[in-house]
């Protein structure tokens, strides 16, 4: 059975059962997200009189902690954490401060991308920048060297968590409404008085070089999950009025298949193929969702030897519904270069021999 004949309706209807939330499991992942991390992150301070070699790995363990913090922080922006709003709300923008995230402008930004993903005609917010190949052929000089720059792995990967968790989220769109732009500048406060406090138990050197690793590498994490679940070789990609939001989510998304370990500190969030399904899924049960309905067992699957192939892929060819690399798309930019390029008027003397 494809993925269009089984009805949108009974796939929610087969989801309803794991979007109950478990209060005591939502409690547990708090303290064993958060103490671990406070835990790793003083370790690692204490570390730095032994040697900064051993503090860089309990910097990047503690990292994986901050991803999964996020991930709480995810699940609250979606009201999956726990029943109540309100706490939901909370948490959310106590792990926002953590992360780094404001939570009601990321949460905004995320419900459109949950709602857009994979729609060809409303890209553009909470997504990665994608360019069909049409596009990209037709696109100018500019245009093109702007897009080979964004895509390139050393900039997504290496200045993207600067410049998306350092610069972009401090601010806010000007069509943001009071609470966004509130909860904002709450966040920045808050993360302004968090730092400086640490530095003045522990002095700025010894912040810097126990925060830096943990930023960048928690960063680099988050965003590679992000990118590499919605960009894989046969993916899923169309226009508006052939769209479906179904197919977007089991078909655009990938389960990201991890070892245990990963898996538990990404907060199963390797399962997106059923979160994007049912966003209203607590992260402890998108496994067993997973498990229990075979239709998402056939979604593509991805490892983590399999997901770097990713980062060639960077334009979405139409025809063949397929990533194609730069490389691939190359004999068509030069064919369209020679099409368009203007046919000199031969000159007509008429000088007089």
């Amino acid at each position: 059975m494809s993925m269009t004949q089984l009805p949108l309706a009974q796939l929610k209807k087969n989801m309803a059962p794991y979007e109950k939330i478990n209060t005591k499991s939502s409690v547990l992942q708090l303290i064993n997200t958060l103490g671990p991390l406070i835990l790793l992150w003083y370790a690692a301070y204490l570390s730095l009189s032994v040697s900064y070699w051993l503090t860089l790995p309990i910097a990047i363990v503690a990292s994986g902690f901050v991803v999964r913090t996020f991930i709480i922080f995810h699940d609250c922006g979606h009201q999956s954490f726990f029943k109540s709003r309100k706490l939901n709300d909370i948490v959310g923008t106590i792990t926002g401060i953590i992360t780094l995230c404001p939570y009601h402008q990321w949460k905004n930004s995320h419900a459109i991308h949950h709602a857009t993903s994979s729609n060809l005609d409303k890209r553009g917010t909470g997504d990665m920048w994608v360019l069909t190949v049409e596009e990209y052929t037709e696109a100018s000089t500019w245009t093109r060297l702007a897009y080979r720059i964004y895509r390139n792995p050393w900039v997504m990967f290496g200045l993207g968590p600067i410049y998306t968790f350092l610069i972009s989220y401090r601010f806010n769109i000007k069509t943001a409404k009071r609470k966004e732009k509130m909860n904002t500048h709450v966040t920045n406060i808050s993360i302004v008085a968090l730092y400086a406090l640490l530095c003045w138990a522990i002095g700025w050197q010894a912040f810097l070089l126990v925060q830096a690793p943990i930023f960048f590498v928690s960063g680099m994490l988050g965003i590679w999950l992000f990118y590499v679940q919605h960009q894989f070789e046969d993916s899923y990609f169309e226009h508006d009025e052939e769209w479906s939001y179904i197919n977007a989510a089991v078909e655009g998304s990938s389960y990201y298949k991890l070892p245990k370990v990963l898996q538990w500190i990404t907060g199963n969030i390797g399962f997106h193929h059923v979160h994007h399904l049912s966003p209203k899924v607590p992260n402890y049960n998108l496994e067993k969702a997973h498990e229990a309905t075979p239709l998402l067992q056939k979604a593509t699957t991805i490892t983590v030897s399999s997901s770097l192939q990713s980062l060639k892929f960077r334009l979405w060819d139409e025809n063949t519904k397929t990533f194609l690399t730069f490389k691939q798309v190359r004999p068509l930019l030069s064919k369209r270069v020679a099409v368009t390029k203007p046919i000199p008027t031969p000159v007509v003397s008429t000088e007089r021999k």
